[in-house]
């Protein structure tokens, strides 16, 4: 494979030399007024072959964009990418549609003179000024709804989570009834303290340990990241979250989950979605796909990356606390 993969690189330099000498073959030649003609009507067509794709892939590959936000804070992130994705659809179609018809309109023609057009100031200040406020307003909105995931008031009184991130695994902590995490560090890693917990803490010693995340629908979760190794990227796709995992330091978010599993599966939307990515894995002859929510490495961290993932199940809360009940303390288990 790798030779193969030297093969196509030394082709592909030998066909870009041979394009750059054409090129240059063609500096003494001079285009007439027919192949003029025929190029502007080549922009026209190639203009009404790109609005085609573009519209093809908004409505063809729609199945695989996320199903709305799962959490009350990801109301926001969607709003502001379905406002970005409107504001710079319209001025991409808008720009398109301009430079390929002026392409047309003022194609080469022997018997046309070019008119000089002087600066225009009011012209030059509304076209900076429109981008600047529309940037300004963008960013803010951006930076409210990321203080709404990364700052948890005290008055808020979060269920408190750690994600512990090594390759290619998660492990996930819970804190007690205190909701105070135990200090960790690496140092303490030793058997089945695999999250290396102090258990001198106090505060550790109702912490619970587990292998798969519950969280209640309604109830505001506050997430502590730590890596093991390398650099890891805690993400949640579903309720519009991604934290970086850093090793020697603590990162965090917070969102409140909105939707149950079982009422995500019976969204419309994501029904529609489902089968859509079940016809595309039929097609392949792979497993037929089942909603879930998932929690997803997306920093490229080794061989097994692809394959670093933890399930995410919401419950309504009476179901969360009796399923916490059931886990034993870290008091329990590391004896």
């Amino acid at each position: 494979m790798l030779a193969l993969f030297y093969i196509f690189i030394a082709v592909a330099i030998g066909v870009s030399f041979w394009q750059i000498t054409r090129i240059m073959n063609f500096r003494s030649v001079i285009a007439t007024d027919e192949d003029n003609e025929k190029q502007a009507k080549y922009s026209l067509a190639f203009l009404a072959f790109l609005y085609a794709m573009m519209i093809y892939c908004l409505i063809a590959m729609n199945v695989i964009m996320l199903p709305e936000a799962a959490s009350v804070e990801g109301e926001h992130d969607d709003n502001l990418f379905n406002i970005t994705f409107w504001l710079i659809g319209i001025v991409q179609f808008g720009m398109q549609f301009l430079i390929f018809f002026f392409t047309y309109k003022y194609r080469g023609n022997k018997n046309n003179k070019a008119l000089f057009y002087a600066d225009s100031h009011k012209l030059e200040l509304i076209w900076t000024t429109i981008p600047a406020v529309t940037i300004v307003l963008l960013i803010g909105y951006g930076l409210w709804a990321w203080n709404n995931i990364m700052y948890v008031g005290d008055d808020e009184n979060p269920i408190v989570i750690e994600v512990y991130s090594q390759q290619f695994r998660w492990d996930a902590r819970y804190a007690g009834e205190d909701n105070q995490l135990g200090l960790g560090n690496v140092n303490f890693i030793k058997g089945i303290n695999t999250m290396g917990v102090d258990m001198s803490d106090p505060s550790a010693q109702d912490d619970k340990q587990v292998t798969e995340l519950y969280l209640p629908k309604g109830k505001k979760i506050l997430f502590k990241f730590r890596s093991q190794d390398v650099l890891h990227s805690a993400y949640m796709p579903h309720f519009r979250v991604q934290m970086n995992c850093v090793p020697g330091m603590v990162t965090q978010f917070a969102f409140t989950p909105k939707y149950t599993t079982a009422e995500m599966r019976q969204n419309s939307e994501v029904v529609a979605k489902t089968e859509g990515i079940n016809k595309i894995r039929r097609a392949k002859g792979e497993d037929p796909y089942e909603f879930d929510y998932v929690l997803l490495c997306n920093k490229i961290c080794g061989a097994s990356h692809y394959n670093m993932q933890m399930k995410i199940t919401v419950v309504e809360e009476e179901e969360y606390n009796k399923w916490l009940s059931e886990q034993k303390t870290l008091a329990q288990v590391i004896k």
